[in-house]
């Protein structure tokens, strides 16, 4: 084991941020990780885990140690005539592991193609896009307890998958390390979902009349790059926030006020509202302050534009927070994990 000192973080968070790491290491296998986690600089230190470094925003120096999780591996686990079980390193990249899947002709999946991250962070957010959340396909994960170097298996029900939300972002928050997942993917009669957002519009622009999942991902592909930065060319973490849920009731009433109010329906007579138009409505959508700002063409990400400072966005984001509680009375929770 070898413990770096003093190391830049910038390299390793997609909003390109200068932080420095006390401690810095890397874990290749689950035996790295377990044996990292009995060291003396683990016990002793404040942890932080990263994967991809595209779901933090780093306000200040880290003063502990930084595990940077690059366990890789695919291995299929089980495999039928209709699907199969597939087991994925929480180091390996979301969106490799996509094209990796559709290769293959692996269904379930396309929807979520080109988000940031690491699969690691995958069942730790429930990443979702265009209809699809990954406990759609998650079949079980491997964690690491952090106290005990203990690895744990989860299955579906016990991750408590919410809306960008798990029980390791709740009641189990800094207990564990996710280290593989398993995904159920289909192999013939894939299942698209093809209603939700600009996908069916999209297609028909490509002429799609019988569309893949190569072609629904390519579909959604052209629709994150038409309204998302690329965080190699701006620094940013995607979505900045979540889309809020209120009650039907709260909803009929802002469309008295508001009547071009989208919203989408939720069990239990709840309403989702995109974040985007509610920061867009409260004039935020542009705006620029130095290196930081909005983005121009969708406004749930706020972005690094060089040299930026993680306290000045957080400051940004808590100024939308308050102008969008003063306008519509909703508050926006973010997305991303504030160091």
């Amino acid at each position: 084991m070898h413990f770096h000192k003093n190391i830049s973080l910038q390299p390793h968070n997609t909003f390109g941020l200068e932080a420095k790491a006390k401690l810095f290491i890397e874990v290749n296998t689950i035996e790295e990780l377990q044996e990292v986690l009995k060291s003396e600089e683990a016990q002793n230190e404040e942890l932080l885990i990263l994967g991809g470094g595209s779901n933090i925003l780093l306000t200040q120096d880290f003063g502990g140690l930084v595990i940077k999780n690059t366990i890789t591996g695919i291995d299929v686990i089980e495999e039928t005539e209709k699907y199969v079980v597939v087991e994925v390193g929480a180091g390996e990249t979301w969106h490799s592991f996509v094209e990796y899947a559709l290769d293959k002709n692996w269904g379930g999946i396309e929807n979520l193609s080109l988000i940031p991250g690491t699969i690691g962070a995958a069942p730790m957010q429930n990443i979702g896009a265009y209809g699809i959340e990954l406990k759609d396909v998650f079949q079980s994960l491997k964690a690491v307890k952090i106290e005990s170097g203990e690895v744990d298996i989860f299955n579906n029900d016990q991750c408590q998958f919410g809306y960008r939300e798990s029980v390791f972002k709740t009641t189990l928050k800094g207990q564990y390390i996710i280290a593989k997942v398993q995904l159920k993917l289909s192999k013939d009669e894939h299942n698209l979902n093809i209603e939700y957002g600009a996908i069916q519009d999209t297609l028909e622009e490509m002429k799609v009349k019988k569309p893949t999942i190569q072609d629904v991902s390519k579909a959604v592909i052209s629709i994150r790059q038409s309204k998302l930065p690329d965080p190699k060319e701006i620094g940013n973490s995607g979505s900045f926030f979540k889309n809020p849920t209120i009650s039907m009731i709260d909803y009929e009433a802002l469309k008295v006020d508001y009547p071009e109010i989208p919203g989408y329906k939720l069990p239990e007579n709840m309403i989702k509202v995109p974040a985007g138009w509610l920061i867009e409505q409260a004039g935020w959508k542009g705006y620029t302050m130095g290196n930081i700002g909005v983005h121009k063409k969708q406004a749930l990400v706020l972005v690094n534009y060089g040299g930026g400072h993680g306290d000045d966005i957080w400051a940004l984001a808590q100024e939308i927070q308050e102008s969008v509680i003063k306008k519509f009375g909703i508050q926006l929770n973010p997305e991303v994990n504030v160091i």
